[in-house]
Protein backbone atom coordinates (compact mmCIF):
# COMPACT_ATOMS: atom_id res chain seq x y z
CA UNK A 1 0.00 0.00 0.00
CA UNK A 2 1.72 3.09 -0.96
CA UNK A 3 0.44 6.92 0.30
CA UNK A 4 1.06 9.84 -1.01
CA UNK A 5 1.57 11.75 2.10
CA UNK A 6 3.89 10.41 5.57
CA UNK A 7 2.75 9.21 8.71
CA UNK A 8 4.25 8.84 12.00
CA UNK A 9 5.34 5.22 13.43
CA UNK A 10 2.72 5.18 15.91
CA UNK A 11 -0.10 5.59 12.90
CA UNK A 12 1.90 3.15 11.35
CA UNK A 13 1.58 0.29 14.30
CA UNK A 14 -1.67 1.23 15.12
CA UNK A 15 -2.83 0.79 11.30
CA UNK A 16 -1.12 -2.58 11.47
CA UNK A 17 -2.96 -2.96 14.55
CA UNK A 18 -6.31 -2.26 13.34
CA UNK A 19 -6.03 -4.52 10.12
CA UNK A 20 -4.38 -7.35 11.98
CA UNK A 21 -7.10 -7.24 14.71
CA UNK A 22 -4.33 -7.47 17.23
CA UNK A 23 -5.70 -5.59 19.89
CA UNK A 24 -7.77 -7.76 22.20
CA UNK A 25 -4.84 -9.69 21.94
CA UNK A 26 -2.78 -6.66 23.38
CA UNK A 27 -4.66 -5.52 26.13
CA UNK A 28 -4.84 -9.43 27.40
CA UNK A 29 -1.08 -8.96 27.36
CA UNK A 30 -0.99 -5.66 28.99
CA UNK A 31 -3.49 -6.93 31.27
CA UNK A 32 -1.83 -10.14 32.27
CA UNK A 33 2.01 -7.70 32.97
CA UNK A 34 0.42 -5.03 34.93
CA UNK A 35 -1.55 -8.05 37.28
CA UNK A 36 2.14 -9.36 37.79
CA UNK A 37 3.48 -6.12 38.66
CA UNK A 38 0.57 -5.36 41.47
CA UNK A 39 0.38 -8.90 42.94
CA UNK A 40 4.30 -9.29 43.41
CA UNK A 41 6.07 -12.29 43.09
CA UNK A 42 4.63 -14.02 46.53
CA UNK A 43 1.01 -14.08 44.84
CA UNK A 44 2.29 -15.01 41.18
CA UNK A 45 3.94 -17.99 42.22
CA UNK A 46 0.65 -19.34 44.08
CA UNK A 47 -1.25 -18.47 40.60
CA UNK A 48 -1.82 -21.09 38.30
CA UNK A 49 -3.00 -19.10 35.08
CA UNK A 50 -4.33 -15.73 34.53
CA UNK A 51 -6.17 -14.67 31.15
CA UNK A 52 -8.60 -12.55 30.08
CA UNK A 53 -11.98 -12.66 28.73
CA UNK A 54 -15.02 -10.34 27.69
CA UNK A 55 -13.85 -7.95 30.25
CA UNK A 56 -13.26 -10.80 33.46
CA UNK A 57 -9.92 -11.45 34.49
CA UNK A 58 -10.13 -14.99 35.35
CA UNK A 59 -7.05 -15.66 38.23
CA UNK A 60 -6.43 -19.58 38.91
CA UNK A 61 -4.87 -19.56 41.99
CA UNK A 62 -3.28 -22.96 44.36
CA UNK A 63 -3.52 -21.44 47.59
CA UNK A 64 -7.11 -20.74 49.42
CA UNK A 65 -5.73 -18.16 51.74
CA UNK A 66 -4.17 -16.12 48.69
CA UNK A 67 -7.84 -16.68 46.95
CA UNK A 68 -9.57 -15.51 50.16
CA UNK A 69 -7.26 -12.45 50.66
CA UNK A 70 -8.03 -11.47 47.21
CA UNK A 71 -11.44 -11.64 47.41
CA UNK A 72 -11.32 -9.29 50.01
CA UNK A 73 -9.52 -6.95 47.62
CA UNK A 74 -10.87 -7.50 44.05
CA UNK A 75 -12.82 -4.01 43.91
CA UNK A 76 -9.29 -2.21 44.66
CA UNK A 77 -7.55 -4.97 42.45
CA UNK A 78 -9.89 -3.99 39.40
CA UNK A 79 -9.33 -0.30 39.58
CA UNK A 80 -5.76 -0.15 39.96
CA UNK A 81 -5.30 -2.35 36.79
CA UNK A 82 -7.82 0.29 34.82
CA UNK A 83 -5.70 2.94 36.14
CA UNK A 84 -2.40 1.45 35.14
CA UNK A 85 -3.96 0.49 31.47
CA UNK A 86 -5.48 3.80 30.78
CA UNK A 87 -9.08 2.65 30.17
CA UNK A 88 -11.53 0.42 31.53
CA UNK A 89 -10.58 -3.67 30.60
CA UNK A 90 -11.45 -5.14 33.51
CA UNK A 91 -15.52 -4.96 34.48
CA UNK A 92 -14.58 -8.07 37.15
CA UNK A 93 -12.02 -10.35 38.58
CA UNK A 94 -12.87 -14.04 39.28
CA UNK A 95 -10.41 -16.26 41.14
CA UNK A 96 -10.83 -19.63 41.29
Amino acid sequence: MRRNKTITLGEALDDLVKEYRLGAGLREAGVINIWESLAGKVITTRTKRVYLKDGVLHIWLTSSVVRNELMMLRHALKTQINSRAGEEVVSEIALH
